[in-house]
Formats: structure tokens, sequence, C-alpha cells
């Protein structure tokens, strides 16, 4: 795929060489594995279960773990054009020419752009037509608890954590490609690994339920790492090209969670929880800004505000933070499981919106659910947020919830007027937003045998919400497209009667249905309705002893803990966090009188791993006094010139900004931040260099605090710069951040033409010459305009095929590949190199 990087869209995203990406030689590996991500570049780079299977994959030497991303629409036309299939970022590599294919599979709405990306590889789509000349493609990720849609696209599935499990994978498929054994061997093989699902072992008896075909692998329980201080945790995370859905250093403090939210799904296939030791997050902190020069820093775990020792994390966090201008973010924070201690400190880095989820809007239909916050903890925790600055909150609701009434949607807006009330005496404009999620039952939890709403009553409920909302103009309304919700919930309790759905959407065109410009409902019920099913039928009621296409895949809680929850919410009953209260008897830890169902012949307990006993925002809190230091000082101000080639010439201007001020980070320069909300290193750069345009002759400004040796520079900043990139002078500038611009640039153009051709060409620019104007249209953002190119023109000279000129920027400036092509209409991108040689200052 690389010789295509001139016709790709965002040509970045296929480049594989970003700082700490790992480069093996394939002839020196036994087993090469595809990491793969049903969806865009931006969406899987977020993905911390990539980061980490790829660090544990690529820490054994003798496997090579690569990434592979669903590429774009308008890039699978360039690739299908050229006739060139789906390959590896790293080594481009033709993903059929892998050992193995792993794809994570983390929600319902991918499932038909694991075809498409299939399709583009050349691979066929269903198990039983691959044999072993094909990789082994399975999956993971949380959508696997019910993978019975998808199951006859996957020759295994791993069910639970995954980190250890692939690399099992990996070694014993090693050792059956040693002993030439087919794949049917290597499957029966595999099966008896933790966590395991083989698909094909399983077969439908005379009432259609899927029984195992071996004793030994007929119910699957989940993969588990017991602890995970036991794993080691990348701290070198692959830095991206350009803007990601979370461009930022994620931490996995703790994994599971015991809260207990009767609609939550993650909650009970991850349990238990499992918190990582402070020293260890520390550490990998320190090591993680240091390798990667990320400018935020993220806890990520499913209730970050219930680790146990969380104060004391983010006060050891928080210094260093502070002293670099990286920003920390809490994702998943509960309702009162911050202390005002701890928001003084955030309100410190950054204050505009908080993002809370109380999920209903009465006291009686969250006791339904066990959200476990009352009413008063939700305003008192907003009243302290507002009194702390910031100006906005965001409420997470459901809609369709088991028991809803009128009343609980009337008490959405309720509560946002009672938070909207908490902030009376803010003088900043406030503004409280809702966004509403129509409830989909999902397995392994207490509402999976609950009814859905249909289409036409979730749309009724969100216009009765509208309604409502609309005379209060401090309050706004958000919600999640109904019709996706409704395609999710066919998926997340059907069965392998939906694999022909999906194969078929698929080739109606349905992919990226996660993407709202791009999902249709439509087709899918279409196909549906073809198939011979009942669309409806996905969103009714189960009945307790129903048989259900995921009883054979076992998360580690047991039916009979979810009934009594179920049986509990009718009664709004609540149950408390075990980690810090009475154990219910979940079935997933081991106890005194009873075993875990995931208990293996180890013999090594299963329970919570906490780093102390309750949590320690509980405590008495200390009067805290952390100085600011001032790192807006300007005191020193450099002028880098670097050159760009290569593969780097595929960085568009806003990717290489970002990648120098990180690259400057790693170098820990004393940089100069701006003032304000979110600062930021004061750079600044010439005239943006179009993509795919090389240069010998670039350079951007920055200040410093303190003076810095130009050798120390330069010999720093190569070290951290991307392959095509390297620093090679620095000049002093005074302290104005107003610099001198080129008035005039040096070019060279390359072209790679039969030779009648380039006689054509270099009559087309002779007749150029002449001219006294050469008038194009160029289309602006808002409009479109006329520019003269003979005017910008101001030397040229022919050597062979090489055209070397001098453009004039002193009136204006036009992009130097804008103004080529132009003259040159017709010349394929991998026809002509475009070099920038020199700058003049004038």
């Amino acid at each position: 795929m690389k010789e295509l990087l001139p016709y790709l869209p965002k040509p970045s995203h296929y480049l594989g060489n970003e700082i700490n990406s790992v480069h093996k030689d394939k002839e020196k590996v036994s087993i090469r594995i595809g990491l793969a991500f049903p969806d865009l570049y931006e969406v899987g780079m977020s993905y911390l279960g990539q980061k980490i299977l790829y660090r544990q994959v690529n820490d054994q030497p003798d496997f090579f773990a690569e990434r592979v991303f669903a590429p774009s629409v308008d890039a699978a036309r360039v690739l299908k054009k050229h006739g060139k299939e789906l390959c590896t970022l790293e080594s481009d590599t033709p993903l059929k020419d892998l050992d193995i294919l792993a794809f994570s599979l983390t929600h319902e709405l991918c499932y038909s752009n694991i075809l498409y990306m299939l399709d583009l590889a050349g691979i066929p789509f269903r198990s039983i037509d691959r044999d072993e000349k094909f990789p082994l493609v399975i999956a993971g990720g949380g959508a696997t608890f019910n993978g019975e849609p998808v199951a006859d696209f996957f020759d295994l599935m791993v069910l639970g954590d995954g980190e250890e499990q692939l690399v099992h994978i990996a070694r014993i498929t090693r050792q059956a490609r040693a002993e030439s054994q087919g794949k049917e061997q290597l499957l029966f093989r595999l099966k008896d690994l933790p966590g395991v699902y083989v698909p094909s072992f399983f077969k439908p008896d005379s009432k259609g339920q899927l029984k195992g075909v071996y004793d030994n692998h007929a119910v699957i329980s989940k993969a588990l790492v017991r602890d995970l201080n036991d794993i080691s945790f990348p701290a070198d995370q692959l830095i991206p090209y350009g803007k990601i859905v979370h461009d930022r250093f994620s931490v996995e403090i703790a994994r599971g969670c015991t809260r207990g939210c009767r609609f939550c799904q993650a909650g009970c296939i991850y349990r238990p929880v499992r918190e990582r030791n402070v020293t260890d997050i520390v550490n990998i902190i320190n090591q993680g800004l240091k390798q990667t020069g990320l400018e935020e820093l993220s806890f990520l775990s499913l209730s970050t505000g219930d680790f146990s020792a969380l104060e004391r994390l983010f006060m050891e966090s928080f210094t260093r933070c502070q002293s670099e201008q990286v920003s920390i973010s809490l994702p998943s924070l509960r309702v009162g499981s911050v202390n005002e201690n701890l928001m003084r400190l955030i309100a410190r880095i950054r204050h505009t919106h908080a993002t809370l989820a109380p999920e209903a809007g009465t006291q009686r239909l969250r006791d339904v659910i066990n959200k476990g916050i009352t009413e008063n903890e939700l305003l008192e925790h907003t009243e302290s947020l507002f009194r702390l600055g910031w100006n906005g909150v965001k409420l997470y609701f459901m809609i369709g919830l088991p028991t809803e009434t009128m009343e609980d949607l009337e008490g959405i807006r309720n509560l946002c007027l009672k938070v909207l009330e908490t902030g009376k005496f803010a003088k900043k404009r406030l503004q409280i937003t809702a966004s509403i999620s129509p409830f989909v039952p999902k397995t392994h939890t207490p509402f999976q045998w609950e009814m859905q709403d249909n289409l036409n009553e979730t749309r009724k409920k969100l216009g009765y919400l509208r309604e409502i909302f609309r005379p209060h103009k401090k309050l706004s309304l958000k919600w999640h497209t109904p019709e996706m919700s409704i395609l999710e919930g066919i998926f997340a309790r059907g069965g392998r009667e939906l694999s022909g759905v999906v194969e078929k959407a698929f080739e109606r065109g349905q992919i990226f249905t996660s993407w709202s410009d791009h999902f249709q409902l439509e087709p899918w019920l279409e196909v549906i309705e073809n198939a011979g099913l009942n669309y409806e039928e996905y969103f009714r009621q189960r009945d307790e002893l129903e048989h259900l296409p995921w009883d054979h895949l076992n998360c580690g809680v047991s039916k009979k803990y979810l009934l009594n929850e179920k049986k509990r919410a009718f009664r709004g009953k609540i149950t408390l966090d075990c980690r810090y209260g009475v154990c219910r008897n979940c079935g997933v830890c081991d106890q005194d009188e009873s075993l875990s169902g995931l208990s293996g012949p180890d013999k090594v307990k299963i329970r919570n791993i906490l780093n102390q006993e309750h949590r320690d925002q509980e405590d008495k809190p200390e009067d805290v006094v952390l100085e600011q230091r001032d790192l807006s000082a300007k005191n020193f101000h450099y002028r880098i010139w670097y050159e760009k080639t290569g593969l780097s010439i595929y960085l568009s201007q806003l990717e290489l900004q970002s990648l120098l001020e990180r690259a400057m980070r790693r170098c820990g320069w004393p940089l100069s931040f701006s003032r304000g909300f979110r600062p930021t290193p004061v750079i600044s750069f010439g005239q943006a260099l179009s993509v795919g345009v090389s240069s010998l002759a670039e350079w951007f400004n920055i200040f410093t605090r303190e003076a810095m040796p130009g050798k120390v520079m330069i010999d720093g900043l190569n070290e951290n710069l991307v392959s095509g990139m390297k620093a090679y002078r620095v000049d002093s500038l005074s302290l104005g951040r107003k610099q001198a611009q080129a008035k005039y640039e040096e070019f060279v153009v390359d072209i790679n033409v039969p030779q009648e051709e380039l006689v054509r060409l270099q009559k087309t620019w002779q007749e150029f010459e002449h001219k006294d104007e050469f008038v194009v249209e160029k289309q602006g953002k808002k409009k479109l305009t006329r520019r003269d190119l003979r005017s910008l023109v101001k030397a040229s000279a022919w050597k062979g095929s090489r055209l070397k000129l001098t453009l004039s920027w002193e009136n204006e400036y036009l992009s130097p590949l804008f103004v080529i092509r132009s003259i040159f209409s017709g010349v394929g991108p991998e026809e002509m190199m475009i070099t920038k040689i020199g700058q003049d200052m004038g």
C-alpha cells in the first residue's frame, strides 16, 4: 500500500512509522499477527486494548504484532482501483499473508466492517471456507460475550482478558505450523486455553440450541488476569499522526467494577476489581510522559472515582504534570466519588464542562437500576463544580429503562433545572446539557431478560423530551440516534442466524454503521425480513427459564445472582459495592464456602485486589499547598531548521506541529507556554508545506524559558523525530513574535515520465514563461477566486528532467503544489516530486 500514498486521503494514517512503533525483520520472526480494529485510524488509535496487546506480543522476540485499521471509503476505492490488498501498517504485509488476524470487537455496530476488511484483504468471510493457507482469524473484546451474530466468521474468540492468551495462541500456532498440522488440529489444541471459544465446535441440537461437541469445551469461561501488577503495561505508547478521538497518555489504573449498575454489561463481564499498585502507576506515568511527550494524562477504569487510593495517586502525579503543562483527565467519575480537595486541584488544570451520569431522572428509577447516588449528592456535587469555576455540566440519561413512567421522563428535565439552580451564584453563563441514550438490554446483566422499546416508542419519548425542554434556554438536549440503538439491540441479544444478515448487509454497502453519516437502518431491516426473521422479536421480554444464545459463554457472574438482582430491581432495593461492603455472591470471586466458576488448577484465589480497604478520599483531607510555577516566561527565541523527506512528506502541517511539540517535550526542553485555559508551547511556523512536497529548508520558531546550546537542541530533536525528518541548524532570534518570513523560495521538480511526454511538458513550461499572465481558478473555503500564477514565478531553468524554479511570495502565498500542478495538468503524483531547496528572507 505504501506505493499508493500519493493517492490516499490522510496518507499519514498508512505510514506505520509513528514514534514508538515496532519494526522487526519479517524473516527473523516465526509468527506475524495483525491487530485489526474495524474502524478508522482515529478511533482505533484511541483504543487502549490494542496498545496493550501490541506491547505484549512485540515483547516476544519471535513474534511480530502489527496494526491494521478499516480504511476510509475513499481509501478503499483507491485500493480497488489499483488492485491492491489491505496491508499492515508497519511492514506493508498483505493481511492474508499473516499467521493470525486478531480483531477487537468493542461494540455491535462494527460487525459489517469485519467483512469490509476481510474483503479488502482477499480473505474468505466464513471460517468454514478458510484452510490453513489463510491466517487464523480470531476476535476478542467485550462484544464476544455474545459473539454469536458473527461467530461464523471467526475461527476462535477470546472471552475476557486477552493479553496473556494472545501470546499463548501464538506459541501454540507456532508449534502447530512447525509440525505441519492443519487448521482443525490447531483449533483442537487451542480450545483448551482459558477463554478460548471455537464456534465450529458448537452445533445446534434438535431444539436449535448450541451444544459443545467436546465435553471439555461445552461452557466457555472467560480468561482472567488475576493481578494487573503481574502484567507489564505499555509506557511507550504509539504517538498518532493527526487528531484522534482520545489523544492522550492513558493509564489503566484498575480493571473491573462492582458498583453493580444493573444495566451495565462491562460491570459484570470484567469483574473482579483489580487495582494496579499506586507506585507502579506513578512509575508508568513518569516513563510514559518521558517516552511519549503527550500533553494529557488520563486515569482509565470503569469507575475511576472508586479507585481506593485515587487522592494519593492524583497528588503523586499532579506536581510533575503541573510543572510540564500536562493536564489530567479523570473519566468515569461517579457523583460523589471525588472530594472537594481533588476537585479544587482539577480546577487548577482545567474547568469548562463536567460530565456526570445520573442515568435516570427520578430517585425511584435510579434505585431500580442500582445507580447508587441520590439527588442531594448530585446537587451538592454540581454546586461545588460551579463554585470552583466550571461553567457547564453534561448529564447522561437513558430512556426506556425497566419500569420507566412519564414521571421519570419529566424528572430528566426537572433534575436539569435543579442542577442549573445550584449554579445561580456563578458569574459565568451556565449551560446544562442532557444527553439521552435509548436503553439496550445487554447480555450477562440483570436486565438481559427485559424488553427494549421499539423505534416508534423511542421516537415518541424523545419528542416529548424535546417539547418539555424547549422553553428552557439554558438547557440543551442531545440524543443518540434511536435507529442505531435499534440495530444495536438486534445484535446484542441475537444468535448465529444473524451471520447471514451481516453478510447480506455488507453486500448492500452497509459499513461504518456507528457513523451517523454512513448509517441507514432501512437496508438492515430489509435484509432481516428477507432472511425470514422478525426484527421486533429481538426486542421482546425473555422468559427467565428460556435458553439464551449466549448461555454457553460464562463471564463468571452466575445466572442465579443476575436473577436475584433483577428481583431486587423491581423492589427498588439497592445493592452496595462489594469491594467496600458485604459480598453478594455474584460467583466471580472465590469464597470460603464456594469456589469461583473461573478457578483454574493453579489454586490462586480470585478476589478483588485494592490498594487499601477503604477509599482514601473518605479520610480527613489534609491541607495541600502546591506552588504554581510560571511557565509562560519567554526569555529566549530560536529558529530551528530541518529537512522533511521520505515518508515524512505525507505529514500535514497540523500533524507536524503536534509531532514537533511532543518531540520537544520528550527532549525535556524548558518550553514557554501560552496563558489561558489550554496552555500550549509558543511555537510558530513558516508557510505551510503541502502534503506530498519534500523540503530541505523548513523551519519553526520556539520560545524557551532558559537558554539552550544549539547542538543539544539538534541532537535531542534528531533522536526524537520520525524517519525522514532531520534538524540541522539553530538560529537565535529577537524576542519579538513577528519574525521574517521567506519572500522567495527555491524548488526543484523531478519529473519521471517517458521522453516524449517530458518534451511536451518542457514545451508547456516554455509557453507558460512567455505569457504575461496565467490565470487559474482556485476554490477557497467560501468562494472561488482567480489567481495569476505567472506573477509568482521569478526564475526557472531545466536540467534534463529536473526543473529548478524560484517562487515569489512578496504579494501572496499559494501552495507550490497547486502552482505546479496547475501548469502541468494531467501529470500524476507518482510522476512528479517537488522539493523545496532554499528560502530567501529578502
